[in-house]
């Protein structure tokens, strides 16, 4: 049993050296624990490894590599594009008030929703993946989740150079809001981390979250403004919307890329419930970490 790592002050002699070297007496607490973010700092090569471990084996023995990260995007746009086209049985554009195309529109929500479904998908199911190592040998749990993040990222800027070449081809230059992009990133990082470490804790005990997860993403895609236009929903109900942190943080992150209106109310509301969600997250995980090495 382990999932707290405390420094007893005990003190051992090395026989053969004669050496007084400290002993770390690791034992599980009970109840609420603090985040001890000096002990993850002094395991970031770690999650470093982790990382990169993910990064090798999603890409291990296949023909593309990292250009999968492009395919799937693209693809769906097109397949957006396409099905758009046939419901309004008419030209894509035919009805589409924004000054550039209905795909680049895709897209550049398609980038970030990526990102957070992937990072929540496979966060969710780190801990499992990781069984042998977590009864094993001790280092801080929350590294296992967070370092799934790693693949996210690059997924995200192997794709990124597409969007910019479209926005290129048809003229978008964003405006003065584009300055709140690292924010909303940060943002998205902060929700998909909080929403996968909570679901990894749970997958732990209950195995079907493995089965809940891809269906709870498919809804939450519809749930967030990636393939219709935010000012579709209801001025009165957009507030509320917004609880979704996906859903303030990715229209936003095209507004401010295209030049639309921003909607900082709604950036707001979102990027607080992410930062409460991540809050959530981290401190159920600490709670129930320490049951991780006995039933995994």
């Amino acid at each position: 049993m382990s999932t707290s790592r405390e420094s007893i002050g005990l003190m051992t002699e090395n026989a053969e050296q004669g050496e007084i070297v400290p002993v770390f007496v690791i034992e599980p607490r009970s109840g609420w624990a603090a985040l001890d973010l000096a002990e993850l700092w002094r395991y970031r090569e770690l999650a470093y490894y982790l990382a990169w471990r993910d990064v090798k084996v999603r890409y291990k023995q296949t023909v593309l590599g990292a250009g999968w990260a492009l395919i799937q995007p693209l693809m769906l746009m097109v397949v957006f594009t396409l099905v758009r086209t046939l419901m309004t049985n008419s030209n894509a554009e035919s009805d589409w008030k924004k000054e550039y195309p209905y795909h680049v529109f895709v897209y550049a929500a398609l980038l970030p929703w990526q990102f957070f479904s992937f990072c929540v998908t496979q966060s969710s199911q780190s801990l499992v993946s990781s069984a042998n190592m977590i009864s094993k040998i001790y280092f801080p749990r929350l590294l296992v989740p967070v370092a799934t993040v790693g693949v996210g990222i690059l997924d995200f800027l192997v794709a990124s150079p597409i969007l910019v070449g479209m926005m290129l081809w048809y003229r978008i230059m964003p405006g003065l809001p584009v300055l709140a992009l690292p924010l909303i990133l940060l943002g998205l990082l902060l929700a998909s981390v909080g929403v996968g470490t909570w679901l990894s804790a749970m997958a732990v005990t209950y195995r079907d979250v493995r089965y809940v997860v891809p269906f709870l993403t498919q809804l939450w895609m519809f749930a967030t403004p990636v393939i219709y236009d935010f000012e579709k929903i209801p001025e009165r109900w957009r507030l509320i919307y917004c609880l979704n942190p996906a859903a303030g943080l990715i229209s936003n992150f095209r507004s401010c890329l295209f030049g639309d209106p921003m909607h900082w109310d709604c950036l707001l509301v979102s990027l607080s419930t992410s930062l409460l969600v991540f809050v959530c997250g981290a401190f159920y995980f600490r709670r129930v970490e320490r049951r991780f090495a006995d039933i995994v």
